[in-house]
């Protein structure tokens, strides 16, 4: 039988990531340095957790982190039209290191776990959880049915059109990009304060990297990208549920569950995707 709360709990940082990204894509921007966005996140959260002793403004602190990466990666790939792929990695490498440096720092290189107040909850319910689950559809509505999300998704496919309407395609992009900053942000934090309710160095492990295999994985529309999240959430969650019934399966297997179901998504749908024409292109008006 499906623990759907559970499953809902541990899809949920993946899914504010992934569709934070779609507004991204759909604009134009891949962010590859996603997996920053959560780490650093992850880690803030916890200390602002820590700092204020609300888990509340801890959740607010680490999507305020997130944000600032992301929007520093975006000065770099869209003001400067630098390798959005370059800087993206750039961008972990960046918060694993930092990160890992101010943990060791602040708690000690052992590593130890300690706990923090994770965001409350009703019958195992949070209102991140309900939040991640209207955003998918939120999302759809801004980028589908208002002119904000036109001139997004026109700038994805062909930003000369973008601007030839009135519009600035990189304004846009920054704005995709601050989304996607905060949703990822709120993710990786969620991370941490809402499933976890602690930190590791490198606590994400991965999870920015499936989000954006979600992305394409759900043809960039948010309710499917957040199906396929759940897809994720359900075999991240399986781990928990068999070992607590003595299962003999080797945890090392079912901790790669999700990583596997991620190549295989990447390799089974990824031949023959139409992506947005302008995805990962930097735009000049002076070209």
């Amino acid at each position: 039988m499906i623990d759907w709360i559970l499953l809902l709990q541990f899809a949920t940082p993946l899914a504010l990531a992934a569709i934070g990204e779609t507004v991204g894509q759909k604009s134009g921007l891949i962010n590859i340095g996603l997996e920053g966005t959560m780490l650093t996140a992850a880690y803030f959260g916890v200390l602002g957790c820590i700092s204020t002793g609300s888990p509340w403004l801890g959740l607010v602190i680490g999507a305020l982190a997130g944000l600032a990466l992301t929007m520093l990666v975006s000065w770099f790939t869209i003001t400067l039209g630098a390798d959005q792929v370059v800087v993206g990695t750039a961008a972990n490498l960046l918060a694993l290191g930092v990160t890992g440096t101010l943990f060791q720092a602040r708690f000690g290189h052992s590593g130890q776990l300690f706990h923090v107040d994770q965001v409350p909850k009703w019958h195992g319910v949070d209102a991140v959880m309900v939040f991640g689950l209207v955003a998918a559809f939120l999302v759809t509505w801004l980028l589908w049915h208002t002119g904000w999300g036109l001139a997004l998704r026109a700038t994805g496919e062909y930003p000369q059109a973008t601007e030839a309407a009135g519009f600035s395609a990189n304004k846009l992009r920054f704005q995709a990009a601050a989304v996607g900053g905060l949703l990822g942000g709120l993710g990786g934090a969620y991370l941490s304060l809402g499933v976890v309710g602690s930190f590791a160095e490198n606590m994400t492990g991965g999870r920015g990297f499936i989000a954006i295999a979600m992305v394409t994985f759900g043809r960039w529309k948010p309710a499917y990208v957040f199906v396929a999240c759940m897809l994720i959430g359900y075999l991240d969650s399986l781990q928990y549920v068999l070992q607590a019934r003595g299962s003999a399966i080797p945890f090392q297997l079912l901790i790669a569950l999700p990583y596997v179901a991620a190549l295989v998504v990447l390799v089974a749908v990824g031949k023959g995707t139409v992506v947005p024409a302008a995805l990962g292109r930097p735009y000049s008006r002076d070209k």
